[in-house]
Formats: structure tokens, sequence, C-alpha cells
């Protein structure tokens, strides 16, 4: 019952905010099929704020000549710092085609579902509009880190030229914190740091004495867990997943215990995933297309967040298809197949809470992973020989703390040079023009 509320009120909620965005336009002329794209942006379509030359002629092979779209794509990033209409302008800039919103998804963007935490007052860190975004996603009653410092004037002293000057400031005795919200990594690390900790070590209300005693702390929520992200730089650069091992490792070593998430969002969890694929299907609605999607292609740039979120999604499908089917089988009385059963999932791996999915026969049967060369994975590194090989190191787990490494699924389906071969790729597989 659970799941089936998760579906309608997800699929009510994206059909509402489809109709207050801009409509975008598909070409009716194009052949229906069953297959929708997933682009991540950094190191795929972008590098920092410049382009990648091939994603802007791939783009212009996706519209026919009136600019509408050939197939339902939806742009996937772990970005999190921005509104969705502001990265959707600025997409549709450097791609030189139009994007709309509602064809964008960032890390938090899952949030929407969350509601059982939207009348609670949250604490919100990361940069940019972060008050403006979580009331977006539904969020009534938010403090910023900012709004926290003036309320508790002494909490944030490691800069000394922040430190109050003349006397002791009065607090202004702030709402309790009822849960935390990390959108993305902060600009002052050190500030975040401090006042995160000193909110779950107080049980939401700073001015009182540190109880490391008192645990499990309040709710956190984290979007956005790449420890490394691609730029303009050669190297690449800390992402919000490093700030996180920060904060996980101070909560560590001053109380001694695991700092716990409610929910952790972004890629590589399948919730992440299960939401874009809504977002196709309503892509999929628009272009007129009347079967379902029964593929997805994720185009990225990070094995281990990128490759390793469709393929730990596929594993979801795989998983939910063998359900069905045993279930069918012992209602008719027939042997049910047997096949190797994958590990189960993590709680952290599937999202969090709430660890709900979409199941039914309009589920894809497949998520396919393409890894382009062109951002944190380069073509320098060794490429497999054969499937047995991974293409990331194993000596080191760049993923989360909390996902269980399985070294498989960072194997993509599909290793190509960039976006426009990955695209290319795809309508070879599908049998479909491109032209």
């Amino acid at each position: 019952m659970q799941r089936l509320t998760f579906l309608k009120s997800a699929w009510k909620l994206l059909q509402t905010n489809g109709e207050k965005a801009v409509r975008r336009n598909y070409s009716h002329a194009s052949p229906q099929g069953s297959f929708g794209l997933l682009f991540d942006i950094d190191g795929v379509l972008v590098r920092g704020r410049s382009p990648i030359p091939a994603a802007q002629e791939c783009f212009r092979n996706l519209v026919d000549h009136q600019g509408k779209y050939k197939v339902p794509l939806v742009f996937v990033t772990n970005a999190g710092n921005c509104m969705r209409q502001t990265k959707a302008e600025h997409l549709s800039h450097l791609l030189e085609v139009e994007v709309s919103p509602d064809q964008v998804m960032l890390s938090h963007s899952p949030l929407r579902m969350f509601t059982q935490f939207h009348q609670m007052c949250v604490l919100v860190s990361g940069q940019g509009p972060v008050q403006e975004v979580a009331h977006m996603l539904g969020f009534k009653n938010v403090v910023t880190i900012d709004n926290l410092r003036e309320g508790y004037p002494l909490l944030d002293i490691v800069d000394h030229n922040r430190r109050p000057k003349d006397g002791i400031p009065p607090t202004k005795g702030l709402r309790p914190i009822d849960a935390v919200i990390l959108f993305g990594e902060p600009i002052r690390w050190e500030t975040n740091l401090q006042l995160i900790v000193d909110v779950l070590l107080t049980n939401g209300n700073p001015d009182r004495n540190w109880n490391s005693a008192q645990y499990p702390h309040i709710p956190v929520l984290a979007c956005n867990m790449d420890l490394l992200w691609m730029a303009e730089a050669k190297n690449p650069r800390f992402g919000h997943g490093m700030f996180l091992v920060c904060l996980e490792s101070l909560y560590k070593k001053v109380t001694g215990h695991d700092l716990k998430y409610e929910a952790l969002i972004g890629k590589p969890s399948v919730v992440t995933y299960n939401y874009a694929e809504l977002l196709v299907r309503q892509q999929a609605e628009r272009l007129g297309w009347a079967t379902p999607v029964k593929r997805l292609y994720a185009i990225g740039d990070n094995p281990m967040a990128d490759i390793y979120g469709a393929n730990l999604y596929n594993r979801h499908l795989q998983t939910v298809q063998y359900s069905q089917d045993q279930k069918q089988a012992n209602q008719s009385g027939a042997c049910a197949q047997t096949v190797e059963q994958a590990p189960k999932m993590t709680s952290s791996e599937q999202g969090g809470a709430p660890a709900v999915f979409r199941s039914g026969t309009d589920l894809p049967e497949a998520c396919h992973s393409i890894l382009v060369c062109t951002g944190v994975y380069s073509k320098e590194e060794e490429l497999p020989s054969y499937t047995g090989h991974t293409v990331t190191e194993q000596r080191f787990f760049h993923g989360h703390r909390d996902f269980c490494f399985d070294p498989s699924l960072t194997q993509p389906s599909f290793v190509v040079q960039d976006v426009k071969d990955a695209v290319e790729l795809v309508f070879r597989q599908e049998e479909w023009p491109l032209d």
C-alpha cells in the first residue's frame, strides 16, 4: 500500500508540475520507440562553464528541423545548488537547443516525495539559493546556516574576523531544528561543519550543551555523494561527497558513533533513477508514444556515480522482474525458472526513506550504462579488455561509506569517446534513424 501511495503521489506531482512548466516540443513525425536517454551534465556535456564540442553536435541531431526532440530525454545531474529553471536556461544556452525545467533532474529533486519532512523545521546546507530551493521542494520551515549564525553569534569563530567584537551578543532563540538537509558542498566548510555538528549534538537546540549520549541524532538527508567531479582543471575537484566524509569523520571522532543518514539521494542511489524514469515516462507521453519506455540508456563520465548507479538500478529492475515472475508462477502452479539472486541492496543504496519504488508491468526492462571519456574517466586510463575487468581502480573505493562496493557495478555496458558517440551507439542499438 505504501508503494502504491508513493507512485500515485509521485505521478500526480509530476503531472501538476508538467502543467505549470513550459511545454517541451517533441517531434511527432518520428517513429514510435521504446527507449529513453539519461544524460549526466558535468564531464559529459560541459566542463565547468564550457560546452564539450561533441555535445552541441549531438543535440543538433537529437532535434528535428523544427527544434523538436525525437526521443524522450532527461538530464540527471548530482548538482543541486540551483533551481531547475536556472539549470535548464544554462543548458539551453550551452547546447543551443531548448531545454525545459521538466527535463532537468537535480540531485535534490526526489525530495519532493519526502513529504513526511515538509512540515518540519529543517536546517539546509549548501550554496546558492538553498532556501528558495527548499521551498520549491515543499519544505515549509527552512533555516539556513547563515540564519543559525545570526541566531547564535558565538558558534562560528574559526575565522577571527567573524567573531563578535563588542561583548557577547544575545541569541535570538530560533525554533529547534527537526532535521538537517545537505544540498551540496558549501563555501565555508568550517562554518557548516561546526554548526551542523552543534545541531546534531544538541538535538536541534544549539544553545544547549553537547550530549553525545543522545543517539541516534535528528534525521540527516544528504544529496549528491560525488567524491570528485570534473571542471576545467586537468584533475578532478572535491565534490559534496568529500564534505560528507569530513562531517562523518568529525561526528565519529567526537561521539564515537557513526553519523546516520535518513536518506542518501542523487546518483548512484536507486530512488534517483526511479524518479528519473518517471520523468522520462512523462516526456514519452508528451511525445505521443503509446508504448511504455522499455529501455533506458544512462550516459555518464563517473564510473562510481553514473555507471554504478545505472547498473544498480538495472539490478533493481531485474529483481522486480524476478519477483513478478515468481508470483505469476506461484499463482499458476508452474515452476518458475531458477535464476541467480542479486545481492540485496542496502537502505542507503535504495535511497533511504521512503524506500519505495515503482513496480508493475510498465517498468523498463533494463537500464544500460554508457561511459564517456571526457570527464572523470579518461581515455588515458586502461580500458577493460573483457567484461571481467572493471574500469575503475579496485584498491580505493570512491563511493559513499554506506554503499557496499561491488566492482562489477562499475563495469559499463559500453565505453565510447564522447556523448556524440554514445547517442549514435544507442540509435544503432535501437535501429532508429538519427538523421
